[in-house]
């Protein structure tokens, strides 16, 4: 009979053998199938037989990708519905109109020229677009109504442009000002507040960015001891072939232009408060109504008299977006090396500096500054420029 140190030791061999024997077994096991990073089918057809499976992509991803396909399939002389004005047959029943003004839950929409108050359907969300709002003034939408003035916006058209700028919770996301404008028109007051040539150069980025063609309005001249002064201020912009207006809503300078200028255009009107912007579409015309107000004789900085971005209609055709004024606009997303492009003088030195990777700053043999030494480059545009650079990420 075995001894107990004896049936200590069996015990334990054969324990280490039992042990040996599972850790045989889980080697040769089938291995467990992992998830390639390539797992994109090439065809869509493919790629709606693995989503009945599993959940692989976003919400709303896959009809994203299906919608980009057919667009790209279709070419560029195909006529989508909504460029032509008219419905498909399914949606028959609605109709398409404009976005004008945007609250929290409800939004004007201009269905030719009426008014109706509509809310937005429960399956409308911004979700994953990269911006904060469902809908924003300038946008096309379809929209059911009761024959009288109230509806439902039932779907949001695609946008072919937009004005944002970053979200003031979160920094991530957009914010969408206007969308589906094809200009933009910078007011700048010559004083009262006093010019500020920044930012006018942060809004023909934006514009540029966004594919808005800019105008530079120069308001209060009348204010100017001299309209050379303005002009000669104003050089470097009319040297670079940007459509620069000089007027004066109080006098009645410069508004036929102007409103020659708005005809027949969706125009985004941005600038700093106070310097004139609801004055001058009041002289462009007198039935818009828009309030006015006056400079703060504490600081001669404009006040807050437009609360927020209304589209309005023009006798002559085409829209106005009065906004806001905005002290600090974003340019959210743009990054310093990219910066340069922007500037017009800058682009056309590409490929002068010394350096292939120049950042127009400090560098030596940088044409850029060589230009403004001679005065051949706008010292302004350029100060504008480190200030800008100076906030982007890299």
């Amino acid at each position: 009979m075995p001894s107990r140190e004896q049936r200590r030791w069996q015990h334990f061999e054969a324990a280490r053998k039992t042990r040996a024997v599972r850790k045989h077994i889980k080697r040769n096991r089938k291995p467990k199938r992992v998830r390639r990073k390539e797992w994109m089918p090439d065809d869509f057809d493919a790629l709606d037989e693995l989503a009945e499976r599993e959940r692989v992509m976003p919400l709303g991803e896959r009809e994203r990708r299906q919608a980009v396909m057919a667009a790209a399939l279709a070419g560029p002389d195909s006529t989508r519905s909504e460029d032509t004005g008219t419905l498909p047959e399914e949606e028959a029943g609605q109709q398409q109109g404009v976005v004008t003004e945007v609250s929290s839950s409800l939004c004007r929409v201009d269905l030719d020229g009426r008014c109706v108050i509509c809310g937005l359907r429960g399956s409308l969300s911004a979700r994953e677009t990269g911006f904060t709002n469902v809908v924003a003034v300038g946008d096309r939408v379809r929209v059911t109504h009761n024959g009288a003035d109230r509806g439902v916006v039932e779907a949001v058209l695609p946008r072919q442009s937009v004005l944002v700028r970053q979200d003031p919770f979160y920094s991530h996301l957009q914010q969408v000002i206007v969308a589906n404008a094809d200009q933009l028109l910078i007011v700048a007051s010559w004083k009262d507040p006093l010019i500020w040539f920044e930012l006018v150069d942060r809004y023909l980025i934006a514009a540029e960015r966004n594919g808005l063609f800019p105008v530079i309005c120069v308001n209060k001249i009348d204010l100017a001891e001299d309209l050379e002064e303005c002009r000669v201020a104003l050089r470097p912009y009319l040297d670079l072939a940007y459509r620069v207006l000089f007027t004066s809503a109080m006098e009645g300078q410069g508004v036929d232009e102007l409103r020659n200028v708005l005809r027949g255009h969706t125009t985004v009107v941005a600038g700093l408060s106070g310097v004139g912007k609801s004055s001058l579409l009041t002289s462009v015309q007198p039935d818009l109504q828009l309030r006015t107000g006056k400079i703060s004789d504490t600081h001669r900085e404009g006040r807050h008299v437009t609360s927020q971005v209304t589209l309005l209609r023009l006798d002559g055709g085409g829209f106005v977006a009065d906004t806001p004024g905005i002290r600090e606009f974003g340019l959210s997303g743009l990054r310093r090396s990219e910066l340069a492009s922007f500037y017009r003088e800058f682009a056309a030195l590409d490929g002068q500096c010394r350096f292939a990777d120049c950042t127009h700053t400090h560098e030596p043999g940088c044409a850029v500054g060589e230009e403004v030494t001679r005065g051949l480059v706008s010292a302004t545009r350029y100060h504008s420029y480190g200030k800008i650079r100076a906030e982007l990420a890299d």
